[in-house]
């Protein structure tokens, strides 16, 4: 089901024109300062891949790939991307990147099970990026500084829109908060996980909750997460499980934290096989990716994605990702949006 979430009083602070040159500013100068931070090279990434070869991303393994058949392979499926967090580090092996250095990408990909609103749409863009690592950067500290180090160009981000239109005042804090799922379970035990992001957002204004995917002290996950990317089920922050996690900003405009990037440390041999095991998809470990990883013929790495149109959303304090992008939504939304001074694209 679709919503809608309708800042009251809410009147945009750029115009068209002035929102276009904003997002392509912002596009332009963060993916510079990602890649200086992260020591990435940008490199070309598909739109599709084939489909039965492990590559494409399992989300949370419920949403349905847009398919098609191939003509000249003898009608074979081809998949639009839900992301690339498989098909980077096949990337990385194929470039033969050395350890500390990485790539990084503009993914598109449409999602049609999305569920549409303000901060959801079919169409979704983001920088998805990869980096090779050793075996003992595979632990929580590593994990934190390379956070650390993206939201530092976040922040240089919001201070060069500042000095494009000084109408858009700073407000990210100077510091990350971080946080295990289990910690902020257990810090706000009567709120459901969505209800509990939007708490320890409103009260530090940036955070990173760590070990998203793994099990609870309660037996239930925070969030949905693919087995066989993201490492959550190694000893991370305070012996608790998990190598990676989300970062949620606070969003002034809708009242509400919004989600702008996932990332972590990958899987090994090791965290594969247990976290195939746990989810019943161990006949997984036949598929092509899976057996480049079991071979060892792919590197350790630590990867993730960055939501483009989200992160200018929030810089430019609009209301809805579809005044960023263009898209396609329910005409009752179109309608109700205009009367509220959301005007989409």
């Amino acid at each position: 089901m679709s919503y809608l979430i309708k800042p009251e009083g809410y009147k945009p602070l750029l115009d068209l024109k002035q929102t276009e040159l904003g997002i392509k500013q912002i596009k332009e100068f963060f993916q510079l300062n990602l890649s200086s931070e992260l020591r990435l090279r940008r490199v070309t990434a598909p739109l599709f891949v084939l489909k039965g070869m492990g590559i494409n991303d399992d989300l949370n393994g419920v949403e349905r790939a847009v398919s098609f058949p191939i003509k000249d392979l003898g009608d074979a499926q081809a998949e639009v991307v839900h992301s690339l967090a498989k098909w980077k580090r096949l990337t990385l092996a194929d470039y033969n990147i050395e350890s500390g250095y990485g790539i990084y990408t503009d993914m598109n990909a449409i999602r049609s099970d999305e569920e549409l609103g303000n901060l959801h749409s079919l169409y979704v863009d983001q920088w998805d990026w990869e980096r090779v690592i050793t075996t003992e950067d595979r632990n929580v500290n590593f994990l934190k500084e390379i956070v650390t180090r993206i939201y530092a160009a976040m922040i240089r981000t919001e201070y060069m829109v500042y000095e494009m239109y000084p109408q858009i005042k700073p407000c990210l804090p100077q510091k990350l908060h971080f946080i295990h799922a289990e910690e902020l379970r257990q810090l706000y035990p009567d709120l459901e996980p969505k209800c509990r992001e939007h708490a320890i957002t409103k009260k530090y204004g940036a955070v990173f909750i760590i070990g998203i995917g793994c099990k609870l002290s309660d037996g239930e996950k925070h969030d949905g997460r693919a087995p066989d990317y993201d490492d959550y089920t190694t000893e991370g922050l305070n012996g608790l499980p998990g190598l990676n996690g989300d970062l949620l900003l606070w969003d002034n405009v809708l009242q509400r934290s919004i989600e702008l990037s996932s990332m972590g440390i990958r899987v090994d041999k090791e965290a594969l096989q247990r976290q195939l095991k746990q989810e019943g998809e161990e006949k997984r470990l036949e598929l092509y990716f899976h057996k480049r990883l079991m071979n060892d013929t792919l590197p350790l790495s630590i990867g993730g994605g960055i939501g483009q149109s989200r992160l200018c959303m929030f810089y430019l304090r609009k209301a809805h990702i579809g005044e960023i992008q263009a898209s396609i939504w329910p005409e009752d939304m179109r309608e109700e949006c205009k009367e509220h001074n959301i005007y989409l694209i």
